[in-house]
């Protein structure tokens, strides 16, 4: 009787769970299989993310943004592109990227699983990139750029 009980328990969780997901994740999330999801990517929010979080301090896109660190225009991404193999690569940098952002920012830049989806979307979409510019950088971000162009420049 008690392993029909957890059975049971397990049939019910396991039915309800899509819903549950949704409900407390939003639409904005597929389910792969139990307990795997995929959030969507949004290269539009990817853009300003990758200027607000301080990619753009050591990356560039369209000429925009930092030397210390890849160019990441479209053009220069594989296609298809899997964003797991994004991250994978990514990671295997973190040690200098985490090291670079400390040096250049302060801080270590911190990602949710939702903002890498959004800015590996970005960094692959060449029609968005066309709308990303020099407005796009926050300004205390602008200024300490400006500041280490000057130091090199010394």
């Amino acid at each position: 009787m008690k392993q029909f009980a957890v059975s049971l328990a397990a049939i019910v969780t396991i039915s309800v769970a899509p819903a549950a997901f949704g409900a407390s994740h939003g639409d904005d999330m597929t389910m792969m299989s139990p307990g795997i999801v995929i959030p969507s990517m949004d290269s539009s929010r990817g853009r300003l993310l990758f200027a607000s979080k301080g990619c753009v301090v050591c990356h560039s896109i369209n000429g925009v943004g930092g030397v210390d660190a890849s160019m990441l225009d479209a053009e220069f991404m594989d296609l298809p592109m899997n964003p797991f193999d994004f991250a994978a690569r990514m990671w295997r940098g973190a040690p200098f990227m985490i090291e670079a952002q400390e040096d250049e920012l302060g801080y270590q830049i911190d990602l949710t699983g939702q903002e890498l989806a959004d800015i590996i979307a970005f960094v692959h979409d060449p029609d968005e990139q066309e709308k990303f510019s020099e407005s796009d950088i926050p300004e205390e971000l602008e200024e300490l750029m400006e500041h280490q162009e000057e130091e090199a420049h010394d």
